[in-house]
């Protein structure tokens, strides 16, 4: 069973607002944390006991206004403090051993309790207080949690129908359940501390059985089939048992669990109920920073501790959350055990490949046979060599004076006019952007917001969504070939026209609409014309900021929200509530980061196995609309269709008509080829060698990249939205760059006749 931790309470003790607490507030918001505020002791005991809270923070600043010290003792005086964080505020300016001592007071002082207290030091930065959030969390809270969840698991071992086992490494029984004792006929205290030796063996098993046995679960696999026991009274039992090895600390077997029941009972099949929870994969150790020996101490044999089994053998386990992933790998294990060898073979093979960690990622031929593929994956889907020069590679930010906003009225009529085909797919966003003096961005959407009812959703005025719109314009970088505000239109022009097919309409509720939308807006702010790799082996503050993860998307994300709230004349945001705020704004991260190039194929095939494949089987069985709607419309798959949506719109160039398709294929040579110079110029790894300015083919990069990323992606999303018009150009102008590449030429268009 997933035993799923809940967002954790945190309960904040201040006098007074002031920047620290609102920025532990805000901490708590982007943690998904659940937040009280209390302002004097006895509110803070008084709620502390209504809601049980993991983490206290208390303001010790002040003790014009209470002594934190008393609020802590008013609090661990509790029952449910016994698995409490408390974390207590000290001055920056102010640190000197009477804070030492208060931090004292608060880990441990008076109170006997195994739940220290932590000091931090006064700091009204909304990531240093979420940074500390989440190492509690991470840390102390969820140890303290699954030492709690391990009753839960030892009262179901209890329950249990069958028979468990558990022994140490060296086969010393250290805990046995009631099913095990009325199968066996033996008292637990007869049990309890002994070798497996030492019990009477049937003679009923094959002589080898044993050795086969041991020689499986010492290699740390799992073995199952059957068995015969002796009974205390003498006769043999014929049990299906399973042995699993539980790993411990270094990668060592610590423990066997051993699983029987009755083998008639069965009919031969392994029973799945009640075996949930023997899957402990680590030791506490982990977790409380004790060593193994000292917990092996704790399952002595000794009398005295046979009857705190519940504490003791809690204290070894951690309740691993066991994956999807862990469930395939353990039913593939199971299947081996009564396979023939080749059928075992060929599952060994399949076990390795589910080990790895590229299971979307296709792999490629030889970098001789496609070297234009290979530097597409590799600029694209890596975070480069990793390797961190001397090179600082900074943003320029774009801060000049907005110009005078215009309202949707005031648009002049030949941009107004050509406004109204924004719903066509065939709108030329280019002749926008001249038109426009490269401001494409604010103007469409305008329209497209206009379209969507996104002001009444937001309750925000219009003249709020124009200064956000041209704030959002005003940090894209115009000078970027192709990473500029008109990207930004294009590619929330395409976001539209996809919102307006009739199966993502009717899977999608407004919320998603417009956190689309705004995504789609904001997905490449402040880009700087480089990829991930380039600034992850540049070095630069970025790469080093966000530890060479997803570099840029999860810097556009950031941006666009501090951008937003820093004014609030452009802060869309102002009026909603703050639920409905991090709904939307979860929303927006999501689709930002669904942009990032690693986990393409994760995403696509998760939509096409997730949506794709089932609602082609409804529809193959003639079964009436409810079914494909029950798919399409679920939390998870609207998610994976947004994050569908988003990509596809960023990458739709190759189905745009084709004059667009060359103009766009042409804009983002030229980036890449200033990166390749640049690489050149600053020592740096070259991440795309192939996109060199004096050597390099467009079309085999456009055939390669319509291979590799588009054909099979847009194939998925033409099934599910219907895009007949899509493909069609995406055929043509696949045949274009074919016809190209055939006449050896390495240009956008074809040499001029003589």
């Amino acid at each position: 069973v997933h035993l799923s931790l809940s967002p954790s309470q945190v309960l904040l003790v201040f006098a007074k607002e002031d920047g620290q607490s609102d920025a532990f507030w805000w901490a708590c918001d982007r943690a998904g944390f659940r937040c009280n505020i209390a302002r004097t002791p006895e509110s803070a005991v008084e709620c502390f006991l209504d809601k049980s809270h993991e983490i206290v923070v208390i303001d010790g600043r002040h003790s014009q206004y209470f002594e934190a010290e008393a609020v802590c003792r008013l609090i661990r005086a509790t029952k449910p403090s016994e698995h409490t964080v408390v974390l207590a505020i000290v001055a920056q300016a102010e640190i000197t051993s009477a804070d030492y001592t208060l931090y004292s007071t608060l880990c441990c002082s008076c109170f006997s309790l195994s739940i220290s207290g932590q000091r931090y030091v006064e700091n009204i930065s909304v990531s240093a207080c979420y940074n500390e959030l989440l190492q509690i969390e991470h840390g102390e809270v969820r140890c303290q949690f699954k030492l709690r969840a391990c009753n839960s698991v030892f009262t179901a071992l209890d329950h249990c129908q069958e028979a468990v086992e558990i022994t140490s490494e060296d086969h010393v029984i250290q805990y046995v359940n009631p099913a095990f004792e009325h199968m066996m006929g033996y008292h637990k205290g007869e049990l309890i501390g002994k070798e497996l030796t030492e019990l009477p063996k049937s003679d009923k098993n094959r002589a080898d059985l044993l050795d086969t046995i041991n020689t499986c679960i010492k290699k740390g696999k799992e073995w199952q089939g059957i068995y015969y026991a002796r009974r205390k009274s003498g006769d043999s039992i014929q049990q299906h048992v399973k042995i699993t090895p539980v790993i411990g600390q270094g990668g060592k077997i610590r423990h066997f669990v051993s699983i029987k029941r009755p083998h008639s009972d069965n009919n031969k099949q392994v029973s799945r109920h009640g075996s949930y929870f023997y899957y402990c994969k680590r030791s506490m150790s982990q977790y409380c920073k004790r060593s193994m020996s000292q917990y092996c101490v704790l399952l002595s044999p000794a009398p005295s501790l046979q009857n705190r089994r519940y504490s003791s053998v809690a204290r070894i386990h951690s309740m691993t959350i066991e994956a999807p992933i862990t469930k395939v790998i353990n039913i593939i294990n199971a299947a081996q055990e009564s396979s023939p060898v080749s059928v075992a073979d060929a599952l060994d093979r399949v076990l390795e490949i589910l080990r790895t960690t590229e299971l979307y990622s296709p792999q490629l031929a030889s970098k001789e046979d496609d070297p234009h593929t290979n530097d597409l994956v590799g600029g694209l889907m890596s975070d480069g060599l990793r390797r961190l020069s001397g090179n600082e590679y900074v943003f320029s930010k774009n801060m000049s004076q907005l110009a005078i906003p215009v309202t949707l009225n005031d648009i002049p009529p030949v941009i107004a006019e050509m406004l109204d085909d924004e719903d066509q797919w065939d709108f030329n966003i280019l002749e926008l952007e001249a038109a426009t003096c490269k401001r494409p961005l604010t103007y469409l959407g305008l329209k497209i917001f206009s379209r969507f009812s996104v002001c009444e959703f937001l309750s925000c005025s219009e003249a709020t969504l124009r200064c956000w719109l041209q704030v959002i314009e005003a940090n894209y970088h115009a000078s970027n070939s192709y990473h500029n505000s008109t990207h930004a239109a294009d590619v929330l022009h395409a976001t539209a026209y996809f919102l307006r097919k009739e199966k993502v309409k009717g899977s999608l509720d407004q919320l998603d609409e417009v956190a689309a939308l705004i995504a789609a807006t904001v997905h490449d702010v402040d880009h700087p014309g480089r990829t991930n790799s380039f600034l992850c082996n540049a070095g630069s503050e970025l790469a080093i900021l966000y530890n060479d993860t997803a570099v840029l998307e999860s810097h556009h994300a950031a941006l666009a929200f501090q951008l937003t709230v820093r004014d609030i004349k452009s802060n869309i945001f102002k009026n909603i509530d703050r639920t409905q705020f991090r709904t939307l704004r979860q929303a927006i991260i999501d689709m930002v980061l669904a942009t990032e190039m690693t986990r393409h194929f994760e995403h696509v095939n998760k939509f096409a196995n997730s949506i794709n494949k089932p609602m082609a089987a409804i529809e193959d069985e003639g079964s009436d609309s409810e079914g494909p709607a029950s798919i399409r419309n679920s939390p998870e798959n609207r998610l994976l269709i947004k994050r569908m949506m988003i990509k596809c719109a960023d990458v739709a160039n190759p189905c745009r008509p084709l004059e667009l398709c060359i103009e766009w294929a042409g804009r983002i040579s030229e980036e890449y080829f200033s990166q390749t110079d640049e690489e050149k110029r600053e020592a740096l790894p070259v991440v795309m060698p192939v996109f060199d300015r004096n050597t390099c083919s467009i079309p085999k990069s456009q055939i390669s990249f319509i291979d590799y990323f588009i054909t099979d992606m847009f194939d998925a999303w033409d099934a599910f939205a219907n895009l007949p018009g899509l493909m069609e150009h995406l055929s043509e102008n696949y045949k274009y760059w074919k016809g190209l590449d055939d006449m050896k030429c390495k240009s956008l268009r074809p040499p001029s006749p003589p």
